[in-house]
């Protein structure tokens, strides 16, 4: 089982940038959100870092939410927040379905927060460059 990967990173030069990797790693299974995975467990390249996982998301694209035990899907009473994407009108409720917070062989996306930094910075461990996006060319080009 492969799994897509989603790091985020919240300081440094790549801060608010997202890395993607995939890894088949059998680590994850039985894991639940919130808890900590070492970067070797995952990549070799990756000594020193340390990750939490913050979410993840099953092969329906259906997420995974941390208040719901088990490795199931299950179909909760939601308000707006995870899983509901609009607030009107306002005070809805709905039934949704979500996937538990223990990671399972459904599962396809795993969403990842670093916690502890290695000594090298995940865009050169990974070997991607720091080109810039569209967004960044064109307010280049304005100014």
């Amino acid at each position: 089982m492969v799994f897509k990967l989603d790091i985020g990173v919240n300081q440094g030069k790549d801060k608010g940038r997202t890395f993607h990797i995939e890894s088949d790693s059998q680590v994850f299974i039985g894991m639940k959100i919130g808890e900590k995975v070492k970067g070797e467990d995952i990549k070799k390249e990756l000594i020193g870092y340390e990750f939490k996982i913050t979410g993840a998301s099953n092969n329906t694209g259906v997420p995974a939410l941390p208040e719901v035990e088990g490795s199931s899907t299950k179909r909760v009473l939601l308000k707006y927040g995870k899983g509901m994407r609009k607030r009107k009108p306002r005070g809805l409720k709905k039934r949704k379905r979500v996937h538990g917070n223990t990671i399972s062989q459904n599962i396809v996306q795993i969403n990842l927060s670093i916690e502890k930094y290695g000594e090298k910075p995940l865009s050169e461990i990974l070997g991607l460059d720091n080109t810039p996006t569209e967004k960044e060319e064109q307010e280049g080009k304005k100014q």
